[in-house]
């Protein structure tokens, strides 16, 4: 697709913003600004790293903002003195103040991973799995003072796989948000688009995952369950307690067996995982991390721990 040079800020922190930003840079946008969240410890070793969106800058040459807060009229300034056309924000983590959304020329758009005004908020892949949907996608929208309630300009949607877990939908949506971006702005520019108001009665939320959203309620159907298990993934990821142990749990088959067992109840166990027993009949759990082990098949889990319970919890 053939676009024409507009000087853009971007925001965004995570790699699914990551994959935006790069988008924007392969096809000849003048990025005139990364803002992303401060630098913070990750993963094990707690070590100080960049997010994916400011080593994309670092490689790009690109000047980096990282403040704690955007309502500083210092940062207000600074996006002034930049010039630019167009403000970009995907995942950046930090509520946009008006003083900004009104700086650039043509406006402030932004690209939610759902189909609006379905599942606003922070974490709409997750709970679209975890809510049995079948059909997702991207959203492009002008940025208003409320999160995720601007003007709808684009949408592109896509089928959720069955066997689909969060991880898995990240990088497809990136992929296909990054797409709808670069089609946003062309459209921006043809004045092409035409920006639709959302229908508030049509409006769902998706608040922050918590650790608390993760033991597994076995009374719940297998279709449940298995829906939660794929969509808590990769955090909090979904937990169940086998011999006073909190086993992380990262894959369930649902099978066609009935069961008078009550649910949590294992019904058998060996080479096909652990099968349990839920409200509807049974699930067998294939793949499990037990507390400071590494992730594996239950089949490997149960060679060096004979269940000695009949009952998760």
């Amino acid at each position: 697709m053939k676009v024409s040079t507009m000087k853009i800020i971007f925001m965004g922190t995570p790699e699914f913003a990551a994959e935006s930003l790069e988008k924007l840079y392969s096809v000849g946008h003048d990025i005139v600004g990364v803002f992303t969240q401060p630098d913070r410890p990750r993963n094990r070793g707690m070590k100080t790293t960049f997010s994916p969106v400011k080593q994309i800058a670092l490689m790009n040459n690109t000047p980096i903002y990282q403040p704690i807060s955007l309502k500083d009229d210092e940062i207000v300034s600074v996006v002034k003195r930049l010039q630019c056309d167009l403000i970009v924000v995907v995942a950046y983590g930090k509520k946009i103040p008006s003083d900004i959304l009104n700086i650039p020329s043509l406006g402030c758009i932004n690209i939610h991973a759902s189909i609006l005004p379905n599942y606003r908020g922070a974490s709409p892949i997750q709970h679209a799995i975890i809510n049995g949907d079948t059909e997702t996608g991207v959203t492009s929208q002008y940025m208003s003072e409320e999160i995720d309630a601007g003007e709808i300009l684009l949408i592109k949607k896509t089928p959720i796989g069955d066997d689909e877990t969060s991880t898995d939908l990240f990088s497809r949506l990136s992929t296909l948000g990054a797409e709808l971006l670069i089609e946003t702005i062309s459209a921006i520019e043809a004045k092409t688009v035409i920006p639709t108001l959302q229908n508030d009665d049509d409006v769902t939320y998706a608040p922050l995952l918590t650790k608390d959203m993760s033991p597994i309620d076995w009374s719940k159907t297998a279709h449940e369950i298995r829906c939660m298990v794929r969509g808590l993934q990769p955090w909090p990821t979904a937990t169940t307690i086998i011999d006073e142990k909190t086993v992380k749990t990262f894959s369930v088959d649902v099978t066609n067996n009935m069961t008078s067992l009550l649910p949590g109840s294992i019904v058998s166990h060996g080479e096909h995982g652990i099968e349990v027993a839920c409200s509807d009949g049974s699930i067998i759990i294939k793949e499990l991390q037990a507390p400071g082990g590494k992730r594996m098949s239950a089949a490997d889990f149960l060679k060096g721990n004979p269940l000695s319970t009949k009952h998760l919890y």
